[in-house]
């Protein structure tokens, strides 16, 4: 009898990809409904530990345990363990990409073409936490900017299966929320050299965070440099220096025709 050919790293892989994916769907439910962890896990008899672990993509719990998550949410079970999301990953635009990348000129205009909503996600972390960007640093600080900024992804994916969403440059430096982006987004990084990325934002009137310092190409290059590896995550590149706008929309079309 021939044998079966192991093939333990790719399931391991597809496991924890799939796990994942479960604490997303019982993560975005909690973020939609404005339910804390604690009033789900007193709703399902599950503790806040194996919701969190869940939540995390590390637990593995039984279907029971699962069953009664699934009842205290009023969601079939069915809903939570699918193999895969029913929206296909590509029916969302995600551009990437620094300040300046001409990430809200393109993504408006390919939303326009495609009839789809064009989202900022921006805009959608203001309204996550009632203040403008700034006031949110200034008041929160970063760590709870990156919980606000993942809640707002979390509830834009849940109710928009069909959009081109601009994100925030720094977005892909948080783990778990750029993680999100490329699961459930067909990602383009728009790209641009130093020295256009800088040009772009003195036109927008709009030095944050660069304001007040002398070397701000400098500046760029670093941060371009430093998030190079993961701005290249991206499913495609699209280079838009010194190209007028219909040509990187076109070329931005032409990519998203390949996938």
């Amino acid at each position: 009898m021939p044998s079966i050919p192991a093939h333990a790293p790719r399931a391991d892989q597809d496991d924890a990809a799939y796990l994942a994916r479960l604490g997303d769907r019982v993560r975005a439910w909690r973020t939609a409904q404005g339910v804390t962890r604690k009033a789900l896990a007193l709703a399902s008899g599950v503790s806040e530990r194996y919701l969190a672990q869940l939540e995390g993509g590390e637990g593995n719990m039984s279907v029971l345990l699962l069953r009664r998550v699934a009842q205290a949410m009023s969601v079939p079970i069915a809903e939570l363990i699918r193999e895969r999301d029913a929206t296909p990953r590509r029916a969302r635009v995600a551009l990437i990409g620094l300040r300046g990348a001409g990430k809200s000129t393109l993504g408006d205009k390919l939303a326009q073409g495609l009839g789809v909503p064009f989202v900022e996600l921006d805009r959608e972390v203001e309204q996550e936490a009632g203040a403008p960007l700034g006031e949110v640093f200034s008041m929160y600080g970063q760590d709870a900017f990156r919980r606000f900024e993942r809640r707002a992804l979390e509830r834009m994916l849940k109710t928009r299966p069909r959009a081109v969403i601009a994100v925030g440059g720094s977005l892909v430096t948080d783990p778990e929320s750029y993680r999100l982006l490329l699961e459930h987004c067909f990602c383009v990084w728009l790209k641009a050299s130093p020295a256009e990325h800088m040009a772009r934002v003195m036109a927008q009137g709009d030095l944050r965070p660069f304001r007040g310092r002398a070397a701000a190409l400098d500046e760029i290059r670093k941060l371009l440099a430093d998030r190079e590896s993961l701005y290249a995550r991206a499913d495609a590149v699209l280079e838009t220096s010194e190209r007028p706008l219909r040509q990187s929309l076109a070329e931005l079309r032409r990519a998203l025709e390949k996938a």
